[in-house]
């Protein structure tokens, strides 16, 4: 078993060797958020398209589909009712009213599920914490490094932000 860099688990590895490995690992952790917030988006936009799909054709049925059903569904129900002709247009246009109003309301509800979700500002606020913390992190001195360079210096490196 080995660790990150393939040495040897239980070796002592070089500050210089820890921190290559933490800013690795940083790094992927950011590719990872970033890749998360694609795809959290990706399925916000996914839920937006439903949503103005469901809208548009709500739309698309009540106006296209009136004048034809209506005088289909009209003579539909005088044939089998006898009722007047004026209550049978009233009723077939009730009719695609209705389908217009279910297919209205299934767009309202993809669009509050698309409103709801607040995907990329988890993302967001994850890596602007992770950021702090790593900014307020604070290597340990090693003996022979403080000799050979002031703690500004250590201090620069842990705080270097690329």
């Amino acid at each position: 078993m080995s660790a990150p860099d393939d040495s040897p688990v239980g070796a002592e590895r070089s500050v210089g060797q820890l921190f290559a490995s933490a800013t690795a690992e940083m790094s992927a952790l950011v590719h990872d958020e970033i890749a998360l917030a694609k795809a959290q988006l990706k399925q916000d936009v996914k839920r937006g398209v439903i949503s103005g799909g469901a809208f548009t054709v709500a739309g698309v049925v009540l106006l296209f589909s009136l004048p034809m059903l209506n005088f289909a569904l009209a003579y539909g129900i005088r044939t089998w009712s006898h009722w007047n002709l004026a209550v049978c247009f009233l009723l077939s246009f009730a009719a695609n009213v209705l389908v217009a109003v279910v297919l209205g309301l299934v767009g309202v509800a993809m669009a509050k599920k698309a409103a709801k979700s607040k995907g990329p500002q988890k993302v967001a606020a994850s890596m602007k914490e992770t950021a702090g913390v790593l900014q307020n992190a604070k290597p340990h001195p090693r003996p022979e490094l403080a000799l050979e360079k002031s703690p500004k210096a250590v201090e620069a490196v842990a705080r270097s932000t690329s």
